[in-house]
């Protein structure tokens, strides 16, 4: 066939399906959006409502800024669960997507007005746009490839390319417009470039023509009826006893605690539930070892991320007050430019990271998943030394050398490398097929508590002090990651062979593998 006759969706562009590029930059043009909101969020919320040269902010205290912000970074992910499932059960991943990006710009759009309500009605629309986008365009992505297909691996590592470019121009760029035209210009900037990114999806639709559209799969063995799941739970007493007791932990902390915590505390309770009737439902000890083994490894995303979102939060607040950022006297440079660290390092070692890993595994030493997760933790953990070193020099001089921050986020990308991209790829080797896709989503609500425990460890350093935070940190994750390292060889005999049984890749292959999954 002729490369005239071939259709829209099937055409190529430097070997790859155009759809690729497609939504590479929906993607790219979303995560600019997302991580430039996200810079800004903890300095508006705490700018003083006169006399700064940015505009006038909430003027909350970094207590309640840090919460809201916890509050925020968790809902967004969270609600990867529903937006995956209505896209399953009810729309299809592209419509799914075309939602999200339009919720997105509303949202966006809302924030450019000054108003409270505003404010808090854009940030409920980011929650839900992020929450159908997400989850969702990933898997298109996965559906331009047929099975089989070698180009998906690096196609999947284009894609990553644009979600850290977006962050990389996002924390680039808002700094400075928000430093010349106000916050609420940068909230307009993510509003913009998020249109961009619905024109783009939207004219790229015949490039797209057979990905992630709705199709039931009313007989399909591997079909999921999650109403089913709940069911089976009154006809188990030992499950249905455990969701009591949780349900009634909920409660009480409904009732000690704000009503955020109550409704957080019941949805973690239908998920856990959820997931003691999927473990349940495995009709062999393998698969059931499996699933534990996965459930233990989210352990470490939330203790990750926990740490990690401080970047956002206590980190962004700290480079704000605390950091001399004169750049040998020529300018300022804006704090939020600080968090492009995070994605340009992402650019310049994801590739370095990925290689020794590699080397690692062709070697025959310790390069399992659960290896670099543990691994990962510590070594992002450490990155917290230098923003200890940071506390030190501030409580000295009154000032503190940006360096610190320079080689915190250093570290932290570093573990981010062995961590991120693996836990996604870790899942679609134990999950079993017909959870996947939930098992995907509960992934990603991890992620969200974790930026929760974030919010909730920053706020308490109006109380204990940012040195006590930032040492609390560092210990707390090289402790939980020396744990898991301990028990490696327990773990890794109840993933029975799932990692061990995959063929040995070349070098080539392997170097771009781990992007690959992220």
């Amino acid at each position: 066939m002729s490369a005239r006759a071939l259709e829209p969706h099937q055409k190529e562009l430097f070997g790859q399906p155009i759809g690729l590029y497609i939504l590479f930059l929906t993607e790219m043009w979303e995560r600019f959006s997302y991580y430039g909101m996200r810079a800004l969020l903890v300095l508006y919320m705490t700018t003083q409502t006169i006399g700064d040269a940015r505009g006038p902010g909430l003027g909350w205290t970094d207590k309640e800024a840090l919460a809201l912000y916890g509050w925020y970074t968790m809902l967004v992910y969270v609600m990867s669960i529903p937006g995956g499932m209505i896209a399953d059960k009810l729309i299809g991943q592209k419509k799914a997507v075309l939602v999200g990006a339009i919720i997105l710009c509303l949202g966006h759009g809302v924030l450019i007005l000054t108003d409270i309500w505003a404010f808090y009605t854009g940030l409920g629309l980011v929650i839900l746009g992020v929450g159908f986008l997400k989850p969702n365009i990933s898997t298109m992505v996965g559906g331009l490839y047929k099975e089989g297909d070698i180009r998906r691996d690096k196609g999947f590592s284009i894609f990553y390319i644009g979600i850290n470019l977006g962050s990389l121009l996002a924390t680039m760029v808002v700094g400075g417009v928000v430093a010349k035209w106000g916050w609420h210009a940068g909230f307009g900037l993510a509003g913009i470039v998020m249109v961009l990114g619905l024109i783009n999806y939207i004219a790229g639709q015949k490039y797209l023509k057979d990905v992630g559209n709705f199709i039931p799969n009313k007989d399909d063995e591997n079909e999921v009826s999650y109403i089913e799941l709940y069911s089976k739970l009154f006809k188990s007493p030992a499950q249905l006893l455990y969701a009591g007791v949780l349900l009634v932990a909920s409660l009480i902390g409904w009732y000690f605690m704000d009503w955020g915590y109550g409704l957080l505390f019941l949805f973690l309770t239908a998920i856990a539930s959820l997931l003691m009737m999927i473990y349940k439902d495995l009709n062999t000890q393998v698969f059931k070892d499996r699933f534990l083994v996965l459930l233990l490894s989210f352990i470490m995303v939330i203790i990750f991320w926990g740490a990690f979102e401080q970047a956002g939060g206590l980190m962004n607040l700290y480079t704000e007050t605390n950091t001399n950022r004169d750049f040998f006297g020529l300018f300022t440079i804006p704090t939020v430019m600080f968090q492009s660290l995070n994605a340009g390092f992402i650019i310049l070692f994801a590739t370095l990271v990925a290689g020794i890993w590699a080397k690692r595994k062709l070697k025959g030493k310790e390069a399992s998943s659960l290896f670099k997760m543990a691994l990962g933790i510590i070594i992002m953990g450490f990155g917290f030394l230098f923003m200890v070193c940071a506390v030190i020099e501030f409580e000295k001089s009154g000032t503190s050398s940006m360096i610190w921050l320079v080689l915190a986020y250093l570290f932290h990308t570093i573990g981010e490398l062995c961590i991120s991209p693996v836990a996604l790829s870790f899942i679609t080797k134990l999950a079993p097929v017909k959870y996947a896709s939930l098992m995907m989503g509960v992934y990603f609500a991890a992620s969200g508590l974790g930026n929760k425990v974030a919010g909730i460890v920053g706020e308490s350093a109006s109380e204990f002090g940012e040195l006590t935070i930032f040492a609390g940190i560092v210990i707390f994750t090289v402790i939980i990651g020396i744990l898991f390292i301990l028990i490696l060889g327990p773990l890794k005999r109840l993933t029975h062979g799932a990692e061990e049984s995959e063929r040995v890749l070349k070098h080539e292959e392997a170097e771009g593998f781990e992007l690959a999954d992220n």
